[in-house]
């Protein structure tokens, strides 16, 4: 053990990290956690932590011995820095394993450090601001474990409470620092559950920081941190009044005068601060558990929003492209225009995702929330928001349908030069979507810039509204869903002009509507809302615009020279597009899986399925029976929606792109398909089901789990249809290099099913080799060239 803490103290950051798995491993160990050394090593580990996790060693600096050793570790900042978050994450990991051991001496070295932090002066270098950030980590892992694993009795309130008192009379203009102090007084917060009469001067420390300011420099560009700190500032507000809203509510009239007279100054706050005040009234009103009084306070609430929304002026904005562009236009003084349509938008958003009736259904049917029963005794609520928001609906959808028409040519040609790039993917999403970790930069005095391409206003406009249109279901509830002509208002709005909106616009219209809508609608709706949708949804998406891409990167098979010469960001361009397309795809194939496939367990009983009841986990595992859900069964009596499924599903077998092609195999062909087998399928129909498989194995078989779940559903569609189509014979003969004789032998024990099989495993051994010779090459070899030399001479002579 000292031998460890020796290499965990070691000035170099690399053998520091070396030891953090094995510490855990130590903490969490049942006997080994429990043996008398392990105690006072890990209050020495503890203290320990106290230098390892401040953020220092820096390979490009001088500041400490790390930095020396880093120097050989690490081939630059950036790289140093993936590694330090890495180490860190352990090093929090580690720390919470260790408060189980220790609890109360965990408590006081989290104590003593934070007392000496508030009580050190700050310096003029950068050194302060590590520390405190150290520090926060530490007392954050510790505190959060403290209030989990001890009872109330056994808490150290008094110690706790005077902490909190330091840390909220502690004033710092700096706000990586202020930031630090916002954080650790929500760890500490639970405390003040014990000592209530504490609340409100927590509630005066927080909201300075909301319009936190540099003292004369107003008018300087803002920094990242110091909108780091206004949004910190902005989601610990929310965070206390979604966890202890019963606890805030004595203090809610206090809270909603506070945030008028900031709401007074229309230039104070952004609008995300403005919607995330609004946010954590509305989690506190929620506690009002009074239907009439929650109803009229968010009338209240959005009353200004609901008179800009749905005035004469917006309207014509929202309806109209070119009256759009020009609304929210590229100049700098257009500016409180898109401020404005931000800020609506972000409220309906707010209010759509906290207004809730009671969690008991004896307080909700109390407070007026129950206006009924389903034929299962289970109650149907009523949201205290539906009536103000359902008026709002109708240029929600036309601000979609607008969206969506901006991709058109003659609404692009609109752009000015400078205002061209609006509707690109955002660099830091380009850097996700690739996998490309985000440069370190020193944020500290980073300028926030103001240009709409960098704040991306289309692009958190178009994925706030689809949010907004998911969450809808299940905050509205029957109130949504009833909505006369619903889903031709979804199609008319939503669905219009895909065929010109990029991939990376798809992905929030599937991930945070349609998959949102799937999962939440009720039965009653499927065929009023659901498959209406689903039809034309699955009919342009896949069999259209996705068949179509992955034609082309099917026959893209390498560059050419004069591709190869071309600009790096070009190179760079065409890897995002292939790249959002593999996402998009994934996307729908997984809200494919959402929709028609439920998968029940062996372990669970015959009437119990998944926890949300739609198959959510079916593409997390292959083990259970896969069904078609009862969404599934709905589509299946519509014969144009259900091949539309099963042919893209099919046709997605051959597309360059493994993950989608193993999940499709395994759970998602076998079970559509089945459904169908009884009917009068047309040979060619068969012909191509069962072609579209090998041309899978074509692609795919080099990869052992998708040729696995290939080969599993060409035997089972061979086994059950070549009874009855001789055409399944015929596409056998024409599989390179195979054997005939053996063909002949598995054939006629597939057509005459009284003939006794041989055991499964041998007879999927026989068929894997009957189609062995369709199994295409590995992509780095299917090009390659054979080079012979003749009369090469030997490379030594004598």
């Amino acid at each position: 053990m000292e031998t460890l803490l020796a290499f965990t103290t070691h000035p170099s950051q690399f053998l520091r990290s070396s030891t953090q798995v094995t510490w855990g491993n130590l903490f969490r160990h049942e006997i080994i956690s429990r043996d008398p050394v392990i105690g006072p090593m890990t209050i020495k580990y503890l203290r320990s932590a106290r230098i390892n996790l401040a953020k220092t060693g820096f390979p490009s600096k001088n500041d400490c011995p790390a930095c020396e050793f880093s120097r050989v570790d690490f081939d630059s900042d950036e790289d140093f820095n993936c590694f330090f978050n890495s180490f860190r994450s352990h090093q929090v990991e580690a720390v919470r394993l260790a408060c189980k051991i220790v609890p109360f001496e965990a408590f006081q070295i989290a104590r003593e450090w934070a007392q000496y932090q508030i009580n050190t002066p700050i310096d003029t270098g950068n050194t302060t601001p590590v520390q405190w950030d150290a520090m926060t980590f530490f007392t954050e892992s510790v505190f959060g474990q403290l209030f989990k694993i001890l009872e109330k009795e056994k808490l150290p309130i008094d110690e706790g409470m005077e902490l909190l008192q330091m840390v909220v009379n502690y004033e710092t203009r700096d706000p990586l620092i202020l930031s630090c102090v916002l954080t650790i007084i929500s760890t500490l917060f639970p405390f003040v559950k014990h000592q209530s009469h504490f609340l409100p001067q927590v509630l005066y420390k927080i909201f300075p920081a909301i319009t936190f300011e540099w003292v004369d420099e107003r008018k300087e560009p803002q920094t990242q941190p110091l909108k780091n700190i206004r949004r910190h500032a902005c989601s610990s507000i929310i965070r206390m009044c979604q966890d202890y809203s019963d606890l805030i509510l004595p203090c809610f009239d206090m809270m909603y005068e506070h945030v008028k007279r900031l709401f007074s100054n229309e230039m104070l706050l952004t609008p995300i601060e403005k919607c995330a005040l609004m946010e954590a009234l509305i989690l506190i009103s929620n506690q009002f558990k009074d239907y009439n009084k929650q109803k009229a306070f968010l009338e209240e609430l959005m009353a200004p929003v609901t008179a800009q929304w749905l005035s004469e002026e917006m309207r014509s904005v929202l309806w109209d492209p070119a009256t759009f562009l020009t609304y929210v236009g590229a100049e700098d003084q257009m500016g409180i225009n898109r401020s404005r349509i931000s800020f609506c938008v972000y409220t309906i958003l707010g209010v759509v995702k906290r207004a809730r009736w009671p969690a008991d259904p004896e307080e909700a049917k109390a407070g007026g929330f129950v206006i009924g029963t389903t034929s299962d005794g289970t109650p149907i609520y009523r949201n205290p928001c539906a009536e103000p928001v359902q008026a709002l609906l109708p240029n929600l959808l036309a601000l979609i349908r607008t969206q969506n028409s901006l991709f058109l040519p003659e609404n692009v040609n609109r752009l000015s030069k400078t205002f061209t790039r609006v509707y690109d993917d955002m660099d830091i999403e380009k850097n996700s979507e690739l996998g490309i970790p985000q440069a370190v930069l020193d944020s500290y005095d980073a300028p926030l810039y103001r240009n709409i391409v960098e704040l991306g206003f289309f692009s958190s406009l178009y994925r706030n509204c689809y949010q907004l249109l998911g969450n809808a279901g299940p905050c509205l509830q029957q109130d949504f869903y009833a909505i006369e002509g619903l889903a031709e208002q979804i199609v008319g709005s939503a669905f219009i002009h895909l065929d010109s909106v990029p991939d990376h616009r798809l992905r929030p219209l599937i991930r945070l509507f349609m998959k949102q809508l799937v999962m939440s609608c009720p039965h009653e709706y499927y065929d009023s809302l659901l498959c209406p949708l689903l039809g034309p949804f699955f009919a342009f998406l896949l069999q259209q615009r996705l068949s179509f891409r992955w034609q082309i990167i099917n026959q893209t098979t390498s560059l050419s020279a004069q591709e190869e010469a071309c600009e790096e960001n070009h190179v760079t361009q065409e890897m995002v597009e292939e790249q959002l397309l593999r996402l998009v795809t994934r996307e729908v194939i997984y809200l494919l899986g959402v929709t028609c496939i439920t998968r029940k367990c062996p372990e669970l009983s015959a009437n119990k399925e998944d926890a949300d009841g739609r198959g959510m986990v079916w593409m997390n595992s292959s083990k259970g029976i896969h069904e078609l859900s009862e969404l599934g069964k709905h589509l299946l009596r519509s014969e144009d929606i259900y091949m539309n499924l099963l042919t893209i599903c099919f046709n997605s077998l051959s597309w360059r792109e493994t993950v989608n092609c193993q999940q499709t195999a395994g759970l998602l062909c076998w079970t559509l398909l089945k459904q169908v087998l009884g009917g009068n399928l047309l040979p060619e129909a068969v012909t191509w089901l069962y072609a579209s498989v090998l041309k899978g194995l074509q692609m795919h078989g080099q990869h052992e789990g998708c040729n696995a779940a290939l080969t599993q559903l060409a035997l089972l569609i061979y086994e059950a249809l070549r009874p009855r189509y001789a055409e399944l014979r015929l596409i056998m003969n024409q599989i390179p290099d195979i054997q005939v004789d053996a063909l002949e032998q598995f054939d006629q024990k597939a057509i005459q099913p009284a003939v006794s099989k041989a055991g499964e495993k041998k007879k999927k051994e026989q068929f894997k080799r009957l189609i062995a010779g369709i199994v295409g090459k590995p992509l780095g070899q299917q090009f390659k060239k054979e080079v012979h030399i003749r009369n090469l001479p030997s490379l030594f002579k004598k």
